[in-house]
C-alpha cells in the first residue's frame, strides 16, 4: 500500500501589514493587507514591480500600523499566516482583509483553503484587489469573497490586453452577488476608444457596477521598467473621459492613490 503525501498549503508572500485602503470602493478605510509575490502581468504603470517575482523573505508587521517588520522566510505554511493575521486584528481597529499582490489569484488553491479559515478567524470581509485576468481561479474562491476591485487593462495604458477574460471575471463577480466595482487607470496616452470599449463592457454586465478612474501616478526614473514614458493626464482629458464613461454605467468616479498623499504604503 502506497502512503498518501500530504502537502501543506504555502504561499509565497511580500508583506503583511496594517494600513488604510487609498484606491476604488473602499478608500478610506483601514484593512490588513495580505500581499503575496508573484504576477504575470507586465503594466507598464507598475509600481509593485518587486512582486513580480516570488522573494525569498516576506516582510510581516508585529504592530498594526507601526511598520514595525520581521523578516521570514518563504514560502510560508498556512497556519502561520493565520498566526499573522490574528496578531494584526486588534478588536474594532479593521473594515476588512485585502488580498492583493502581485496577483493574488495566481494562489487560488492555497486562498481556497485559506479563506474559510482566516474569515471564520477574524469575522472581517475579504475584499480581492486583482488583475481581473483569471476567471477559472476566481471560481475557486468566490464563495469566500465579499468584494472585489478588478483593474481594466487599456492596451494603450497597460500595455496588456484581457478584453474577454475581463468580461468573463466581472459577470462571475455580479452573478455571486459580490461587491464589485471596476478600476482603470489612466494616463495621457489613453486611448477613448479604449475606454469606450470598456464602459461598453461593464455596463454590458450591469449598469449599476461602478467604474473607478484613477490617473496614473508617474514613477521616478529608477522605477520604471518600461521604454513607454508614463504621464498623469489633464484635467481636461479627466472630465472628458468622466462623461464618456456615464453613457454606459451610473457611477464614474475620479480618485488618484490616496495612499501616497497619505503615506501609507
Amino acid at each position: 500500500m502506497i502512503a498518501k503525501t500530504i502537502v501543506k498549503p504555502t504561499a509565497r508572500l511580500v508583506e503583511v501589514f496594517s494600513a488604510i485602503q487609498g484606491e476604488g470602493l473602499n478608500v478610506g478605510t483601514r484593512q490588513i493587507f495580505i500581499r503575496f509575490g508573484l504576477c504575470d502581468l507586465r503594466c507598464h504603470f507598475c509600481d509593485s514591480a518587486q512582486t513580480w517575482d516570488a522573494p525569498s523573505v516576506c516582510k510581516i508587521e508585529r504592530s498594526p500600523g507601526l511598520r514595525d517588520f520581521e523578516m521570514h522566510s518563504n514560502p510560508v505554511p498556512l497556519p502561520i499566516l493565520l498566526q499573522w493575521v490574528e496578531r494584526q486584528n486588534l478588536p474594532s481597529l479593521h473594515d476588512s482583509i485585502s488580498l492583493t499582490g502581485g496577483e493574488p489569484l495566481l494562489h487560488a488553491p492555497f486562498l481556497e483553503q485559506f479563506l474559510p479559515e482566516v474569515r471564520s478567524l477574524t469575522n472581517l470581509p475579504i475584499y480581492l484587489e486583482t488583475g481581473g485576468h483569471r476567471p477559472e481561479q476566481l471560481a475557486m474562491i468566490l464563495p469566500y469573497l465579499d468584494s472585489v476591485g478588478m483593474d481594466l487593462k487599456l492596451p494603450s495604458v497597460s500595455g496588456e490586453t484581457h478584453w474577454t477574460e475581463h468580461e468573463k471575471f466581472l459577470q462571475l463577480c455580479f452573478d455571486a452577488n459580490l461587491e464589485v466595482f471596476v478600476k482603470i487607470i489612466v494616463s495621457q496616452r489613453t486611448d477613448p476608444g479604449e475606454l469606450k470599449r470598456s464602459g461598453m463592457l461593464v455596463g454590458g454586465v450591469h449598469q449599476d457596477i461602478p467604474i473607478f478612474l484613477q490617473p496614473v501616478t508617474p514613477l521616478a526614473d529608477s522605477e520604471q521598467f518600461s521604454q513607454v514614458p508614463v504621464l498623469a493626464p489633464s484635467p481636461d482629458q479627466i472630465l472628458e473621459w468622466q462623461a464618456l464613461m456615464k453613457q454606459f454605467v451610473k457611477q464614474v468616479r475620479v480618485i488618484p492613490q490616496t495612499h501616497k498623499m497619505l503615506k501609507q504604503m
